[in-house]
């Protein structure tokens, strides 16, 4: 299944629809600002595109004076059910905020800037949803969808750009297939470049005799980011190649990775930084340097690792 094209700077209120509907391991991500004099606004999985539609989940934050809290409820047959409350708000008023909410078989999780935040039961069947709507205080940047690590895979050889070399390209295996390691150097054009609220995934184990490893984003003039856990040092180093030379060096944060330790990182393009998480939990922001972000449209992996899934 192709991955659908992002809502870009869509207007409010806003309905769109959600193509192949929802399942377990789709994310859906949601990327803008809530504006300063905002009282409320929500996120909607709809059952349709019609404003009568069921919705199968309704996430509203709600600001009250210099407080706020999240209300999560299910709208069924123009009924609404018991709310879900939470007592604070990780989106402030005046702040950018990346919103991704992951699928899975029994709940919604929802993750705000890198970070859970709460878990939402189904209540409806999530093969029923087929849009997604967005209104209230709020300007959006982008609405994004990545489907599981089987359904988007690298790009085949030919679409590689003639201005880079890739020996190691490579997809992942068909689904039902036993998961392949990935070649490296590994090595893929991300079509489209970056935009807030896009979200890149890299799966594997490092080596017991592990130095270091790496993934970069990168443009034509160097690279954007440059994420490097190095294991003899006990620090993740964070930096960027510009005109070749490489910037200040970013290393505080801790060291989350070990040696025979399986992993996951995920990067989200925010609108000022890149926000990295670890096994799911949110470890670094990183400050654009490059500042042209439909530019930076390639993906790297390297080092003293094995490689199982890398999602675009």
């Amino acid at each position: 299944m192709a991955c659908q094209h992002p809502y870009l700077n869509p207007r409010l209120p806003f309905t769109g629809s959600i193509q192949g509907g929802l399942f377990e391991g789709k994310t859906i991500t949601v990327a803008g600002r809530v504006l300063a004099g905002a009282e409320r606004f929500c996120v909607n999985l709809k059952c349709d595109t019609k404003a009568s539609s069921d919705i199968a989940f309704h996430f509203n934050p709600r600001y009250c004076g210099n407080s706020g809290h999240v209300v999560c409820n299910t709208l069924q047959s123009s009924c609404w059910g018991s709310e879900q409350r939470t007592n604070h708000t990780p989106l402030p008023r005046g702040f950018d905020f990346t919103l991704t909410i992951l699928v899975n078989r029994d709940s919604y999780s929802v993750v705000v800037n890198g970070a859970h935040f709460l878990e939402y039961l189904h209540r409806l069947p999530v093969s029923r949803v087929r849009a997604i709507s967005v209104d209230g205080g709020v300007e959006i940047m982008s609405i994004s969808f990545q489907n599981p690590a089987t359904s988007c895979v690298a790009q085949p050889q030919h679409m590689v750009k003639p201005s880079y070399a890739f020996p190691g390209l490579s997809a992942m295996p068909p689904p039902y297939s036993p998961p392949l390691a990935y070649v490296l150097p590994y090595k893929t054009i991300l079509q489209g470049g970056l935009y807030p609220g896009r979200v890149f995934t890299v799966q594997g184990c490092v080596n017991h005799n592990a130095d270091r490893f790496c993934i970069n984003l990168r443009d034509n003039s160097g690279i954007a980011l440059h994420f490097n856990p190095r294991f003899n040092e006990n620090v993740v180093v964070r930096n960027s190649l510009k005109n070749e030379c490489w910037g200040h060096e970013e290393r505080s944060g801790g060291m989350p990775f070990y040696r025979g330790q399986q992993f996951m990182v995920s990067i989200t393009c925010d609108t000022q930084c890149y926000r990295i998480a670890v096994n799911g939990a949110h470890m670094f922001t990183y400050n654009h340097r490059h500042f042209l972000l439909q530019q930076i449209d390639i993906l790297e992996v390297d080092g003293n690792i094995s490689v199982s899934s890398v999602t675009v």
